[in-house]
């Protein structure tokens, strides 16, 4: 199934110069596709030029006047900006001219707007985010990673239904396994909130396997890892902090004399195979569930590649119908919750 994709064409640290290589490269991959850039047009037109490449029924320009600053207020780019590129962009998912917006824009602007514009879908209270983090058996999904700083138990369900539906939808797992971020594996650990939502989650239909701590994220030891936007945002953040602070210290060793240069030279084929194993761009990408339109957020300091991966990321979830998947799942949840309570009322 083709689809189209609106580009917030003037989002992130680099603009333009990155989300138009980008969308242009993903435009070489699925030729079928249709991508909107949407932005101040003579800054488009310039970098297509740039490029070698000209706007056409596949890449169409969409004109919007604004910018949204990587650090302007939330509230102020919602009220004050509604000709941004990112509101546009979001605009045209909810009149249905795209099937999915991409953004390297602010978070919390992107965040607010999307949710002004678009809504939660029914059963849900509040959207997510979802990205995936490489582990020793492949990879692994976690949400929330850093939208909802404060959680009751009944979010962390809604979102364990949510990123159970985007891994079955994305991966084909039919039952993913779900695991609730913890201090520990045991029941009696963790805070009130934690265990009630272990309670909600063992009376669901999903495929609980329990509590999991943090190296299980990296073990692979779920499918799915659920937790609060405080938490999840502070181990994001960790994750990124000790991965780079352990490429900087690998490469000042090799670095350190002639010796260790040749050794450096030596297992540059490892290093090289380490380095893809590991790269962050290939899940760059971060998706907000719970909306009633797809809205992938990119890294703001993104490359090409990484935008290219969070532009296909989003024709994913439009080509595998998740907005449809989610509300389907969480409707049928809530159906069946009724029926247990009147049950046993």
């Amino acid at each position: 199934m083709d689809v189209t994709l609106a580009i917030d064409a003037m989002g992130g640290d680099h603009g333009t110069t990155v989300t138009i290589p980008a969308a242009v490269e993903y435009l070489k991959q699925f030729p079928g596709d249709t991508i909107v850039l949407v932005g101040i047009p003579d800054a488009i037109e310039s970098e297509l030029r740039a490029l070698g490449v000209q706007a056409g029924p596949r890449l169409r320009i969409h004109a919007a006047s604004e910018v949204v600053g990587m650090d302007e207020q939330p509230q102020s780019a919602l009220r004050g900006k509604k000709d941004s590129s990112m509101r546009v962009a979001i605009d045209l998912v909810k009149s249905g001219e795209a099937s999915a917006c991409v953004s390297a824009g602010n978070t919390g602007a992107l965040m607010a707007t999307a949710r002004y514009v678009l809504k939660t879908l029914p059963g849900i209270d509040r959207p997510a985010i979802a990205s995936y983090l490489p582990t020793k058996k492949g990879q692994v999904c976690m949400l929330d990673l850093g939208a909802n700083t404060d959680c009751t138990a009944e979010h962390l369900l809604q979102f364990a239904l949510m990123g159970s539906t985007l891994v079955t939808a994305l991966e084909h797992k039919p039952n993913p396994t779900v695991g609730l971020l913890n201090i520990g594996s045991e029941d009696i650990k963790g805070n009130e909130v934690v265990k009630q939502a272990a309670e909600l989650l063992r009376g669901s239909d999903l495929n609980f396997y329990g509590n999991v701590e943090g190296n299980d994220i990296f073990k692979g030891t779920t499918d799915l890892v659920v937790c609060d936007g405080f938490v999840g945002n502070v181990a994001l953040k960790t994750t990124e902090g000790l991965a780079q602070m352990l490429g900087g210290f690998l490469k000042e060793e090799f670095k350190r004399n002639a010796f260790t240069k040749l050794a450096g030279l030596i297992a540059m084929p490892v290093l090289n195979a380490f380095k893809r194993r590991v790269d962050h761009r290939r899940y760059n990408g971060a998706s907000f569930l719970g909306l009633k339109g797809i809205v992938v957020k990119s890294h703001g300091s993104a490359d090409i590649f990484a935008f290219r991966c969070a532009i296909e990321k989003a024709a994913e979830e439009a080509r595998e119908g998740m907005l449809l998947h989610i509300s389907e799942h969480v409707e049928k949840w809530h159906h069946e919750r009724q029926k247990t309570e009147q049950g046993v009322a």
